[in-house]
């Protein structure tokens, strides 16, 4: 929380924004033709409103003055505004939709490349970072960024058109014109104050709404504490606060926007039109000035006027897509990647022979979790891992899977060392069975081969039927094809592990992992998970990680960890022999006695 309030309470300065800028440039290379086709129409949009006054002018300079005006004559100039009206209809297509196309390709490319880019990050970095807070970088902040490209486009429509503008209204009459410029200054200096206000505003809305979002995710989430212990008057009164705080905010962004964006720059339109009216008064008394003349002048200075505005209005919500910017460009900065294996990485797991040899490991260097762990699990070995939270278990785990690099020691895999086997054959080598079963959009064939079309129906039948899986499945209405919705919401915790054991036995590992793989299951379905891991563990290593010890009586070697270290090893006879740590967790949780 503090790090996003620090964000959008400091607006960036212009130093920063130009930074941010040279990184967005290179997502624009691919698409440089659409913004320069959008620009040309800009352009062409902007020499159309100088031709249409222009065409106005000479018409009632030369022809409406006349007592017998032809309708040939009405007709031309009706045929040619409307033509020039149609080009501009065109043009102005183009430009929106080109430069709209572009920087919806620009968005979905840094979109992509993030996802990518995520997905090549090592598990430290999601354990640092809010999956809510990732979430909302990939999807809100990629398309806030919009707000820049739509700021680049006013300037260049306003810039355009405040320089057509001023040519002609310099053909018309220079001497009008250049006083007129009189009036640049002083809006530059409106923009930079409105810049410098609204920004400030903006962000402490963006501040109090980020308060908003997070008082109310916590009165959501912690309803049941809430009413529990009574809370629901401190909680309302809390969310008063921020919510009155966040309306304050909003009432100065309203005072400021009513203040300094329409009604400010209709009075230097009106200041300036009267200006013009009286000069051009000045210039009658000795000359004939036609009306024409006059009034594309004024159309000229309107034209000229007319950009500023929407640019103002723009530069708030820029702030945000600078904002956006660092938030997404922060992510793809970050070098926490995922292990990297050896670039000649050739080996192969053929036995399944597991060796820690003085293995020390932690999430941090200065805090190690695993300290000198050395072990070895022979081909078709059940290793057990126990003890208390924090003891290392998982990390042993999270080691072992090159989820995480450990700092020192070495662990071999059939005797070669584990960085020097491709990923990819770690991968399809290691099974890995977690307490939590994620499922997948789909249905159950889908989920079981993990959309790997080389795997065939019946190879996912036989790895049901080798887990017993096929017990609830073919009950099923769909059978193999019923439909999974999210995160398979529609089956129980025991179905969906047997699932999960079935998507791991289906690729024949020689390795298998199991974390605390029963943790979540009733008594009743336990027995079928039991029956099953004898099944999927035979001739398989096998590292367990054991939350109910019973699973884990007919292990091959037991290791009770703590801090890191192995305290105890042997069977579960010799372990219960020892009466040490294991037999007091063994008893803690009421097995009697052996």
């Amino acid at each position: 929380m503090s790090q996003e309030k620090s964000i959008w309470a400091n607006p960036l300065t212009i130093k920063e924004q130009v930074q941010i800028i040279k990184k967005l440039l290179p997502f624009v290379k691919p698409y440089k033709w659409y913004f320069t086709g959008a620009i040309t129409c800009i352009g062409l949009v902007s020499v159309i409103n100088v031709l249409l006054p222009r065409i106005i002018q000479n018409f009632m300079n030369h022809h409406l003055n006349q007592a017998k005006t032809t309708w040939q004559t009405l007709i031309f100039f009706a045929a040619i505004y409307f033509g020039v009206t149609v080009l501009k209809a065109i043009s102005q297509f183009l430009q929106q939709y080109l430069y709209g196309v572009g920087s919806d390709y620009i968005e979905i490319d840094l979109r992509h490349k993030l996802y990518v880019h995520l997905h090549s990050l090592g598990m430290r970095y999601f354990d640092q970072n809010a999956s809510g807070s990732l979430l909302s970088r990939m999807t809100n902040d990629t398309q806030a960024i919009f707000q820049i490209w739509q700021l680049f486009m006013l300037i260049l429509m306003g810039f355009f058109a405040m320089l057509t503008a001023f040519i002609a209204m310099f053909a018309t009459n220079h001497k009008i014109a250049i006083i007129m410029l009189i009036f640049v200054p002083i809006l530059l200096l409106a923009i930079m104050y409105y810049q410098r206000l609204s920004t400030r505003i903006y962000g402490s809305i963006r501040e109090k709404l980020s308060q908003l979002n997070a008082k109310l995710a916590e009165s959501i989430n912690g309803i049941k504490v809430i009413q529990n212990f009574r809370q629901e008057m401190r909680m309302e009164k809390e969310f008063g606060v921020v919510n009155d705080s966040y309306r304050a905010a909003r009432v100065r962004m309203i005072k400021t926007e009513s203040l300094l964006l329409n009604p400010l720059i209709d009075l230097f339109y009106g200041l300036g039109i009267a200006i013009v009216l009286l000069l051009f008064g000045v210039e009658a008394q000795t000359t004939v000035m036609a009306a024409g003349t006059i009034y594309a002048f004024v159309s000229y200075l309107e034209t000229f006027y007319n950009p500023i505005n929407e640019i103002m209005m723009q530069l708030a919500p820029f702030q945000d897509g600078s904002v956006a910017s660092v938030r997404v460009m922060n992510i793809l900065a970050d070098t926490e990647y995922a292990p990297q294996q050896a670039k000649d990485a050739q080996g192969k797991i053929t036995a399944g022979k597991i060796e820690f040899k003085h293995v020390t490991f932690g999430y941090t260097k200065e805090q190690p979790i695993l300290k000198d762990l050395s072990f070895t699990a022979y081909p078709g070995q059940t290793i057990a891992l126990v003890g208390h939270t924090g003891s290392g278990k998982s990390s042993t785990i999270n080691a072992l899977m090159r989820f995480y690099e450990f700092q020192s020691g070495e662990i071999l895999l059939d005797g070669q060392p584990i960085r020097t086997i491709p990923m990819s054959e770690l991968r399809q080598k290691m099974g890995l069975v977690l307490q939590e079963s994620f499922m997948f959009y789909g249905d159950i064939t889908s989920n079981i081969r993990m959309f790997n079309e080389t795997i065939s129906d019946e190879e996912v039948r036989q790895a049901a039927e080798f887990v017993q899986a096929n017990r609830f499945i073919e009950k099923l209405p769909g059978q193999y094809h019923e439909p999974v919705t999210e995160n398979g919401a529609t089956f129980s915790a025991g179905e969906k592990q047997l699932l999960n054991f079935a998507r791991t036995i289906v690729t024949k590992p020689k390795i298998l992992i199991l974390d605390e793989a029963t943790a979540n299951i009733d008594t009743e379905t336990e027995t079928l998970i039991q029956a099953a891991l004898a099944k999927m563990r035979r001739n398989r290593t096998t590292i367990a990680i054991a939350h109910r010890l019973s699973t884990i009586q007919d292990a091959d070697l037991i290791l009770v960890l703590d801090q890191g270290v192995v305290v105890e090893q042997g069977t579960h006879r010799q372990l219960m022999a020892l009466q040490g740590q294991y037999y007091k967790l063994y008893k803690l949780q009421g097995k009697g006695s052996d």
